[in-house]
Order: C-alpha cells, then structure tokens, then sequence
C-alpha cells in the first residue's frame, strides 16, 4: 500500500513537471503559428507515456541505484583500499559511458565529418577512458578532501586554452560530447556514488565533497575531443558542400523520431536499452561478488528498481517521440520560415527553461542535494535556478547561430565568467554547481536543442551546419552554472549583509 501511494505521488509530481513543456508547446502553437498541430491524438497519448515513464523512472532510482551505490561506497570506505576503490571509479566511469547512444551518434557524426579520417571507436573509447581516469580522480579527491575549485579552474582553464588552437569543424561537437558523457541513468549512479563515499568518511560534507563527479566527466572529454581534433583536422581541407548535405542527411537520419510499429521492434529497442545499461551492471556485479565478496543486501528490490529504471526510461524515450519531437521540430522549421526574431529567441528561452523542468536526472540530483544540505538548499529553488540558466544559454546561443559568430568567444567568455565566479562563490555551493552543468544535458533537453541547432543552421543561408548548427548543449552546460553561483554569492552577501546589522544593532 505504501508503494502505491509513494508511486502515486511521484506520478503527480511527474505530470506537474512536465506541464511547463505543454503550455510552452501550446502558446507557440496557438498563439504564434495560429494552428492545430497534426496527429494531436498522438501527441497527447506520448505525453502521458512521458509521465508515467518519469515516475518509473524516479521510483527505480530509489529502490535501485541509489541504494546499490551506497552500499558499494560504504563497502569500500570500509574496506580503505584505496586502489580498488580509484579501479571501481575508473571501470563505473568507462562502463557508464561507452555504450552510452548519444556518444555512439556523436563519433558516427565526427566519422562522416572527417572523411574516415576520425575512427568512431576510437573516438567512443577516448571519451570513456577520460570519463573513467576523471571519476578515478574524483574519487581521489573526496577520499583526501582536497577541494574541488581548483580542479575545476585548472581544467576550464585548460579547456579555453585548447580551444583557442582547436580547428572549428571539432568546437562544437567537443562541447557536445562532453555533454552526452552524463545521460538519465550515469548522473543518478555516478552522485550516488561520490554522496555514499563522502558520507561513509569522517570530516567529509557530503554537499561539498560528495558532488563533483558529474562535473569532472563533462569537462575532460572536452579537452581529449579538441585534442583529438586538432591533430586529425590540423591538416584537413575546407569541407565541401556536398559533405556538408552528406552531414545534414545522417544527422537527420540519426535524430528520427519514427516509432517502431511492430512488436518485434518494439522488443528490439528495449533490447538496445538493456544494452545500454548492461555496462553498469556489469561493473557492479564484478566487484559486489569477486571484489567486496559479499551478497547485494535486499537484492530482489536492488532488481526490480533496476528494471523500473529500464522500463521507465524506455517509456520516457517512446513518449517523447509520440508526443514531444515531432511537433517540437515542426515548431522550429516553422518559427524560422515566420522570420520574426523575437518568437525565434522567445521560444529557444521557453522551451529550454520547459525542458529543464522536465528533466528527470536534475530532479533527482536536486533531490539529493535538499537531503545532502540539510534544509540549507531548497531542490525546487535549485531547479528553477538551473532551467533559467539553460534558458538563457539556449537563447544566447541560438543568437550566435543567427548572427553567425565564431563558438569559440562564446566559449570562451562563458567559461572565463564562470572561473571568476568560483573565486567569488560560496565554497558549500561549487561541487554542487558544476554538476548541474552536466544533469542539464539528458534525454529531455539534448535531443530538442540538436535539433534546434542543426535546423537553424540548414535553414539560415551562409550557416555551416557542422561549424554552427552544434554546440548548442555547450551553453545549456554553462549557464546553469553560472545562475547557480550568481544566486549563492547574492544569498551570502546579503545574510552577511543581515549579521553585520544586526550586530551593529546589538
């Protein structure tokens, strides 16, 4: 009975959520545009599919993942072993992200770019060697408690400096497989894991030293991207129309948002989710039972969260192509043809701030953090934070898109904000921040930003569809940051504003 009235609560709370989306779709649609989109059936049908795939979703998490994640954690603390705990980091940090579909896309795409000349698997396991050596690393810096703005600094500082060398036809894709490394599943095991660490070991906060992992996995692959691209493009030619339609073809091929009619394909794609997820399993079952060599404590929960997960995000994806992408391109293609720049940027900002609320991962991080900070953060007041900062970031980048100005200033003045802002920023609110770059950019939100991007860039003449039509996920990354910081250090002076009166009152 406690289930049912838990999963019905998170049932409601998931259709709240997700109600920005619809009112942002019908303003645009009714009062924009001034007409009924096609298969509205449909459409309402993959919405209430989204719904209950959300709740399933967030209910596995809790009777799952989070729960596994800990006690691995715990285990390990326990055990103090610090190389099997950095060769555990490393192996849930590979395993979360090779296999990961969007990062699978991602190196296709760099394939086709590049002529041959970038070898998608290569490309897939330079991302997931990053993630892992960085988790490893992050691991590493809960366990001595060194703090993480440093890191942080040092790694966005070196992330501008590539940039600079770095050749545009990689820029954009860089940044957005940076984004991709930390998916709907990765987020919620990965700060389960850093959270259950910091809070197995004494002296660590888990609001300061648990978080950050997220963070670190986003920001490396940036780095061993460009890096990469530097050397294959470095003496490349000028990319030809033709390869360019050839780009704009695959792209489109590999954002279909055809369902699957029969059965058959039905059981296929929830075959490829399972995939998916089959990594992390893996990972986990290995060192549960041949490192740590204990049975997973309430194992047949611990299975049926993993499946509620499984199911639950296959349900999500399948609504959002019923419901979500079609109308959602549709919206876009048609918003370009009425050549009137202010719905254009209106409706990059609102749908960016819609998705975000939407997102399933950032609600379940928020969640963590509200638990992690002991009433000190307020998850909902996280949330709005984070959409408005991906809000912003949409409608700055569309605008750069539009304009047609180079990524690499953007890129650069955005992270250089955001290093002076780490300096000036509370330290309890950091760790926690720069996560929230990475939660941004999950099912709901990368797959309506790409396409946004690649369709004003094929729509708007002059536009290079590889060299502007990505990196739209880059400044859905780094605002969120940025409005996270700028909310802490006004809170903080302002309290420190209050003692001071107080004080001088008394």
């Amino acid at each position: 009975m406690q289930f049912i009235r838990q999963f019905f609560d998170t049932l409601t709370h998931a259709a709240r959520n997700l109600l920005p989306i619809v009112l942002v779709v019908a303003f645009f649609q009714i009062a924009v545009l001034q007409q009924t989109p096609d298969g509205l059936a449909s459409i309402v049908i993959g919405l209430l599919i989204v719904v209950l795939g959300v709740a399933l979703f967030l209910q596995g998490l809790d009777m799952g993942v989070f729960p596994i994640g800990k006690n691995l954690s715990d285990e390990f603390a326990s055990k103090g072993s610090l190389p099997w705990l950095m060769i555990f980091g490393f192996c849930m940090g590979f395993g979360a992200v090779v296999a990961e579909p969007a990062l699978i896309a991602v190196a296709e795409q760099a394939e086709l770019i590049s002529e041959g000349r970038v070898d998608p698997l290569m490309l897939r396991l330079l991302v997931a060697t990053s993630v892992g050596a960085v988790v490893a690393v992050g691991v590493l810096r809960i366990i001595l408690g060194l703090p993480l703005h440093w890191m942080m600094i040092g790694g966005y500082a070196t992330v501008v400096l590539v940039t600079f060398f770095a050749p545009p036809e990689i820029v954009g894709l860089a940044y957005d497989s940076g984004g991709v490394t930390t998916n709907i599943v990765t987020v919620p095991l990965i700060a389960a894991l850093g959270l259950g660490l910091a809070a197995s070991i004494r002296g660590r906060n888990p609001l300061i030293d648990g978080f950050g992992l997220v963070a670190l996995a986003v920001m490396v692959p940036m780095i061993t991207v460009q890096l990469y691209g530097i050397v294959v493009f470095g003496m490349g030619e000028a990319e030809t129309q033709a390869e360019t339609e050839r780009v704009v073809e695959a792209v489109e091929q590999a954002a279909s948002t055809a369902l699957p009619g029969t059965l058959p394909a039905l059981l296929m794609d929830l075959g490829k989710m399972i995939r998916d997820v089959l990594p992390i399993i893996t990972v986990i079952l290995i060192f549960q039972f041949l490192v740590i060599r204990k049975r997973i404590p309430r194992l047949p929960m611990v299975i049926t969260g993993f499946a509620l997960v499984i199911v639950g995000l296959y349900a999500f994806v399948v609504g959002l192509k019923m419901g979500l992408f079609p109308i959602g391109e549709s919206m876009a293609e048609q918003l370009i043809a009425h050549d009137r720049l202010f719905f254009l940027y209106l409706f990059a900002f609102a749908i960016g701030f819609a998705t975000t609320m939407a997102e399933p991962a950032l609600i379940a991080v928020g969640k963590k953090a509200e638990e992690a900070a002991n009433g000190r953060i307020n998850g909902q007041a996280i949330r709005l934070l984070v959409a408005l900062g991906v809000a912003i970031g949409i409608t700055i980048g569309v605008h750069r898109i539009v304009a047609g100005d180079s990524i690499h200033l953007y890129i650069i003045a955005g992270y250089t904000l955001v290093i002076a802002l780490t300096f000036l920023c509370p330290r309890y609110i950091i760790a926690l921040a720069y996560d929230l770059g990475g939660v941004t950019t999950s099912e709901v939100t990368v797959p309506l930003i790409t396409a946004l991007g690649i369709g004003l860039a094929t729509h708007i003449e002059g536009r290079n569809v590889m060299i502007d039509g990505f990196g739209l996920i880059a400044f859905a990354s780094i605002f969120p940051i940025v409005t996270v910081m700028v909310y802490a250090i006004v809170v903080d002076w302002m309290n420190r504003a209050r003692h001071s009166k107080q004080g001088s009152s008394s």
